[in-house]
């Protein structure tokens, strides 16, 4: 594929970008012996046999698809397994949105919240999970904790019906937040004595508005901010922002760019200009603020960086030729972005 091809393939991926992030993919980890098969892959709950699954299995399959995921992949593994090593062995390689463990005991959710770290911050990828009572301080883990979710005959615990949050925010848009979504099945819940608190430490609840039992405020477990991590880093939704547009540039870069095309200036000004597209799309449909500056350049830090590693005399340079000076087969690249947040909070006086 030629640089012209990439340019316009991201600006494809940017005008069609809201249509696909409400089409993201749940992966669940269920224990079951019911069949010896490792994995199922669902694209409708049409496709889930009863044969296959344990009542309660296949329950926890349809709570998932009430959020209208894409996909639900399901990871089986025997009753007998200690842990859930297995089941996260077969989904490192796989492309999913959000993870559930429907049941999930206490003691195996530390386990999952390191993992998760390991694989957003050091592995880059940008999987997420529900897991209950998970006091993760970390973007990639939602800590749902609302308890006695009763739906019509049955009464789930937290961990049970992470399935149902995980499908609702990989259904979700980069145009919405899950905040105030409304679970229309839910008939009662133990709801929370001081709400705020709770979603100030970083929980995500459900609360009943005196007509219906719907999400507190979409948020995830960070409660910490740094320079890094600031305070909308907290929002599920521009998490999930941030994660898209970096598949998004990673997919097209991996699929079109990499071993396929000379590491000259002109080729990496031509795909810095791909993607400024693809962002001038992201900015025209809403997901990103139109009046900032939203921009993709060479990072002209590391580059300087990396030709001091080569024994460059980059005081002798100006700052145009560290730019085009030949950096081997590395793109060093930078964005600057700023997201859309929804609409939640309202400050409104009235005066008589």
């Amino acid at each position: 594929m030629g640089l012209p091809e990439i340019l316009i393939e991201l600006k494809k991926q940017g005008t069609s970008a809201i249509e696909r992030s409400a089409r993201g993919i749940v992966a669940l980890i269920l224990k079951d012996d019911t069949k010896s098969f490792d994995t199922k892959i669902y694209k409708s709950l049409t496709e889930v046999s009863t044969e296959d699954w344990t009542a309660d299995n296949k329950d926890y399959i349809e709570k998932t698809f009430m959020g209208t995921p894409s996909m639900v992949i399901v990871e089986r593994i025997a009753t007998t397994d200690t842990d859930y090593t297995n089941g996260l062995d077969r989904l490192r390689n796989k492309k999913w949105n959000y993870l559930a463990i429907p049941g999930i005991e206490s003691e195996d959710v530390t386990n999952v919240i390191s993992w998760i770290k390991t694989e957003r911050d050091v592995n880059k990828k940008t999987y997420k999970v529900v897991l209950p009572e998970a006091v993760a301080d970390h973007e990639g883990v939602i800590n749902f904790t609302t308890n006695d979710i009763k739906v019509g005959e049955k009464t789930y615990s937290a961990g049970k019906y992470t399935c149902r949050i995980a499908g609702i925010l990989a259904g979700l848009s980069l145009t919405r937040s899950a905040t105030y979504y409304e679970l229309s099945e839910v008939e009662s819940i133990t709801e929370s004595t001081d709400p705020n608190a709770d979603i100030d430490s970083g929980q995500l609840i459900l609360i009943n508005d005196g007509t219906k039992i719907k999400i507190g405020r979409g948020i995830n477990s960070l409660t910490t901010t740094t320079a890094n991590k600031t305070e909308e880093f907290k929002k599920i939704k521009i998490i999930d922002a941030v994660d898209f547009i970096r598949d998004d540039i990673r997919d097209i870069f991996d699929d079109a760019y990499v071993g396929k095309v000379i590491n000259s200036y002109d080729n990496k000004i031509l795909f810095l200009s791909a993607v400024n597209s693809y962002l001038g799309e992201l900015e025209r449909l809403g997901v990103l603020d139109d009046a900032y500056d939203n921009k993709a350049e060479i990072n002209l830090e590391t580059q300087r960086l990396y030709l001091q590693s080569k024994g460059v005399d980059i005081d002798a340079l100006k700052e145009q030729e560290i730019k085009e000076y030949n950096s081997g087969s590395k793109l060093f690249a930078k964005a600057q972005i700023r997201f859309l947040d929804a609409m939640e909070d309202l400050q409104m006086e009235i005066f008589i």
